[in-house]
């Protein structure tokens, strides 16, 4: 009887999760809106997407696993060089290509997870940092096949689902983007949800009582970096086909930098966090560039600062109470 009513339980506490509240319903109707709300800013707005869900492949690992990454870029880089080689000298499907360079990330990350495991935090983040830079040289020491510092150019995509074609003001690639974004969220809401994001939650809490209640520790942490390396290559993909350009810039530093900023602002381990923290960054940095160009990372890296220090705690404690108040609405409470 015990066993059974522990196991209702579990099923209540998953069933639970997996339920979507109005704040989410909200998030994503605005989302699609902003095509028509907003259509002289399309570019801005594709941009987010991508980096949004680049923050996202962040989060499965980081939020939901405790593996630190500061090379995470070499997934975006690994994903964005296979679509626009595949577009290049293959064909321009964008669907096509974003199944190749998913697999190609994906399959980077499954050769590179035993590296990234083996050590504590401070080994991951020296691993995964030495990972990206062993990409970028690879990328500009072979210029004939990757561009090498000038880039990998003459990509030129097709129309998505041979209907859309892709135009210079953004319209196609938003839609794309966001759409390819909110399926991949929709699987990773119901992988964090299910057993198996269970497993990875009570590994990264308390890995030994996690083994010892016979959870295999090394292969759901491989298998959750296999996926979140499949995302960040999937954000590639979507880079390289929405400006039809791939450069050595994808793979640098700041690119796993700025990840770890959007985290920071949005929060990690609910999903949702590097999708704000990816809205609130861009538009921040639009703003400031637009405002100052010449200081604007000077003033990025005050607001930073200052936000690090006393209104982190603030602003991601109002999101959560906000979305309570949704959540309570959507079942009738008070």
């Amino acid at each position: 009887m015990r066993a059974e009513t522990f196991e209702a339980k579990v099923r209540q506490a998953l069933y639970a999760g997996r339920r979507w509240h109005p704040a989410e319903i909200a998030f994503w109707l605005i989302a699609f809106a902003a095509f028509l709300l907003f259509p002289s800013h399309l570019l801005l707005l594709n941009e987010i997407a991508i980096l949004a869900l680049f923050a996202l492949s962040l989060d499965l690992i980081l939020g939901y696993a405790g593996i630190v990454s500061l090379g995470h870029a070499a997934f975006l880089g690994m994903g964005a060089y296979a679509a626009g080689l595949f577009a290049k000298h293959v064909g321009g499907d964008p669907l096509a290509g974003l199944v190749v360079g998913m697999g190609a990330a994906g399959l980077l990350g499954l050769v590179t997870s035993p590296l990234v495991l083996r050590g504590t935090d401070l080994t991951r983040l020296m691993v995964t940092l030495g990972v990206a830079l062993i990409l970028y040289e690879l990328a500009n020491s072979f210029g004939s096949l990757t561009g090498g510092a000038d880039g990998l150019q003459g990509i030129t995509m097709g129309p998505v689902i041979g209907l859309f074609d892709f135009d210079l003001f953004g319209r196609t690639a938003y839609l794309y983007s966001l759409s390819v974004l909110f399926v991949l969220f929709l699987i990773a809401r119901r992988v964090v949800h299910s057993p198996f994001g269970l497993s990875l939650r009570a590994v990264r809490d308390n890995p030994l009582r996690a083994s010892a209640s016979g959870v295999p520790n090394a292969r759901r942490l491989a298998a959750a970096y296999t996926i979140a390396a499949a995302y960040a290559g999937a954000a590639g993909v979507l880079l390289a086909q929405t400006t039809q350009f791939v450069s050595l810039d994808v793979l640098d530093f700041h690119r796993s930098a700025d990840l770890m900023l959007v985290l920071i602002i949005g929060g990690a381990g609910y999903l949702y966090g590097g999708l704000v923290g990816a809205i609130a960054f861009k538009l921040l940095q639009d703003a400031i560039a637009t405002f100052t160009p010449q200081y604007w990372m000077f003033w990025i890296g005050l607001f930073l600062v200052l936000f690090v220090l006393g209104g982190r705690e603030i602003i991601h404690g109002g999101i959560k109470a906000v979305a309570g108040r949704f959540a309570r609405l959507g079942r009738g409470g008070a």
